[in-house]
């Protein structure tokens, strides 16, 4: 899932958070706070992704587990 999909979901959950009686200055809250936890997670993802390929050229781990383990960080990932 790309970043342009992300911020459309985003951007979708207000207005129905907005509806379901939430104040709006709860809702650019929430939308803060869920950016932030997003964007550590995304970092998170990156982190890992940066030190399998570190491991891989470094010879620690075979193609395969890389491959394997850098499909699973994509998976869970809304950037990669």
């Amino acid at each position: 899932m790309n970043l342009a999909r992300w911020f459309l979901i985003a951007l979708l959950a207000v207005p129905v958070a907005d509806n379901l009686g939430c104040s709006r200055s709860f809702v650019g809250g929430a939308a803060v706070g869920a950016g932030g936890t997003g964007a550590v997670y995304e970092y998170q993802n990156k982190k890992a992704l940066d030190e399998r390929e570190s491991d891989f050229k470094a010879g620690r781990i075979t193609k395969e587990e890389y491959l394997r383990r850098k499909d699973e960080i994509e998976k869970r990932s809304l950037v990669y």
